[in-house]
């Protein structure tokens, strides 16, 4: 099999028609999930120096730096928006690390401006098809370190922004080749808690845009991208992918039912960790007085993410977004975890380094036999009890997805935390808007209100 031209057939054949309800549902919570975390990540912290140097390279008006309002070339657009939409880590992700969303739903808008605009049924249909193509190479990939987002999201970018320009077969495999000789990225980024994280999911973004224009131009890319003896299979899979399986049942099958969505504003490597304790509140009325340790054991991979002490660097919202020890305790300290808690002042809140202080963290890779984000974990009382909960699979998962409620509630809660508050009656328009896209004329009618 062509494997590299069987991609690029699914992504250039696929049309709105040929969508299950399903993948059309999941299209539209895609996009709702990152322009909710747009809207309140916007004025994070390094978004607004991004903002500015994006505008200071300054070039070709062509699509809208969101909430903040200017034009830029549509790369760099695509650039800062989703540096914004992964700022809060409240958007979606996937197994590997790659959170898929924050990459395609901005680079989709961008290149929607760019080429004038298009349908709302086309956008969710390249949105769809982009995130799938993704999505599918993300589950035969090993990263160890490489960052998923910024090694395989661009392939989804890629693909939305090929779709938008009309690339043909020809031009639409040079773009994806294109892209694989950009991709790139280390999730050290997350572990020393630095704004490189969020760069590396605006690296993607303006990879994938580009990488469409200069194929467009006649730029050519390696052939055998994928399957090459230096391919992308070869450095992310050891060359174990099985080719029937990857592109086997397309429309059919869709990868992206295996999203998750966030219900805490953290690495998603710590949610069941949080979850644990969580309903441990709830269920024995634990409280930080009662508590003489926590002891929690991890699969090994987040273990790799999450596990580490916790100290506060130059970016405190980085460090407790990916520490287990600080989610867990800020949770049990105020009996949720929102998006406030991770703001400078609430980080440094001494109750909450008493807290972090009494927590263990282990790693057992036996553990992953329960689940691959399992965590087990117990509390033992200062009385001399102790209790134990195990999470196998985390809310949000498609063991355990979100309710349609949630989903809003996530929105309206990014909608308010915004930094840059938009018009009140925007985010009901938005919510409309989402929910009948496919009928929508033109997609580009949602940016003026996203714009304060």
């Amino acid at each position: 099999m062509d494997i590299e031209r069987t991609l690029v057939e699914c992504i250039l054949n696929t049309h709105f028609d040929d969508l299950p309800e399903q993948a059309i549902e999941m299209g539209k919570t895609l996009l709702l999930t990152v322009l909710g975390t747009m809207i309140g990540g916007a004025t994070v912290e390094g978004c607004e120096a991004v903002v500015g140097q994006v505008i200071e390279w300054g070039g070709r008006k062509e699509a809208t730096i969101l909430i903040h309002g200017g034009q830029v070339p549509a790369y760099n657009a695509a650039f800062v928006n989703s540096m914004m939409a992964r700022a809060l880590d409240f958007c979606d992700g996937m197994e590997g690390g790659m959170h898929v969303g924050s990459t395609c739903v901005p680079t989709a808008l961008a290149a929607a401006e760019l080429t004038g605009g298009c349908k709302g049924k086309d956008y969710l249909t390249y949105l769809i098809v982009g995130a799938e193509a993704a999505a599918r190479i993300n589950s035969y990939s090993t990263y160890d370190g490489f960052d998923g987002t910024g090694v395989c999201s661009i392939i989804g970018a890629t693909a939305i922004a090929g779709r938008m320009l009309q690339l043909n077969t020809k031009q639409m495999l040079d773009a994806l080749a294109i892209a694989f000789n950009r991709s790139g990225g280390s999730e050290q980024g997350a572990i020393d808690g630095s704004e490189a994280l969020r760069v590396n999911q605006g690296v993607a973004s303006q990879g994938g845009i580009i990488s469409a224009q200069l194929a467009k131009k006649g730029i050519t890319g390696p052939k055998n991208f994928l399957k090459g003896q230096y391919g992308y299979f070869h450095l992310y899979d050891d060359d174990q992918y099985d080719a029937e399986v990857l592109f086997g049942d397309w429309g059919e099958r869709f990868e992206l039912a295996k999203l998750f969505f966030k219900r805490y504003p953290s690495c998603w490597c710590t949610t069941s960790s949080i979850d644990a304790i969580l309903e441990l509140v709830r269920d024995k009325g634990l409280t930080p007085e009662d508590v003489d340790s926590i002891d929690i054991t991890m699969t090994h991979s987040p273990y790799k993410m999450v596990g580490h002490p916790f100290e506060i660097g130059d970016t405190p919202r980085l460090d407790a977004q990916t520490s287990v020890r600080y989610c867990v305790a800020s949770a049990l300290v105020r009996k949720s975890l929102k998006l406030e808690h991770f703001e400078e002042s609430a980080v440094r809140e001494p109750s909450i380094k008493e807290v972090v202080d009494r927590i263990n963290v282990t790693a057992d890779p036996e553990l992953e036999m329960q689940g691959r984000f399992a965590a087990i974990m117990r509390v033992k009382s200062k009385k001399g009890i102790t209790y134990e909960k195990i999470v196998r699979s985390p809310r949000g998962s498609e063991q355990d997805p979100l309710t349609r409620e949630e989903h809003i509630n996530r929105f309206n809660n990014c909608f308010s935390y915004a930094g840059k508050p938009l018009p009140p009656e925007n985010a009901e328009r938005i919510l409309s808007m989402v929910s009948q896209l496919e009928r929508l004329p033109n997609v580009c009618s949602l940016i003026p209100l996203l714009l304060t």
